[in-house]
């Protein structure tokens, strides 16, 4: 591994590979409106369905690919089956990017164009 002037080790190819994968599954709108809808708290597959506007068996499958990545984990109480995220850092991540850009929308709202521009 090289290291850069800051100290920090390049990470190894296989934890980029993992990275990669990761990312991967939150470039889609819907995993990642699950992913910040969990983030929040946890929450069964109906109510999740119901909070992203998603029908029933599409968020099941998201949520199948979000648990087989290990970014999600469920339990069974009684009859449900009920989803969280187990991984702070997941956690973080996702609420830092959506609220960041959540803020550059509202900022960019609250300045309006900029002279000169449509």
């Amino acid at each position: 591994m090289a290291t850069l002037a800051g100290g920090f080790e390049d990470p190894s190819a296989e934890v980029l590979t993992e990275a990669a994968a990761a990312f991967g599954l939150l470039a889609s709108a819907a995993r990642l409106h699950i992913m910040w809808a969990l983030s929040q708290g946890e929450s069964d597959v109906t109510h999740l369905a119901d909070r992203v506007g998603g029908a029933l068996p599409a968020v099941s499958q998201h949520l199948a690919k979000l648990k087989l990545a290990g970014l999600v984990r469920s339990r069974r109480e009684g009859r449900r089956q009920v989803y969280y995220v187990d991984d702070p850092d997941i956690v973080t991540v996702v609420r830092v990017m959506v609220g960041q850009l959540t803020a550059r929308t509202a900022a960019a709202v609250t300045r309006g164009p900029v002279s000169g521009m449509p």
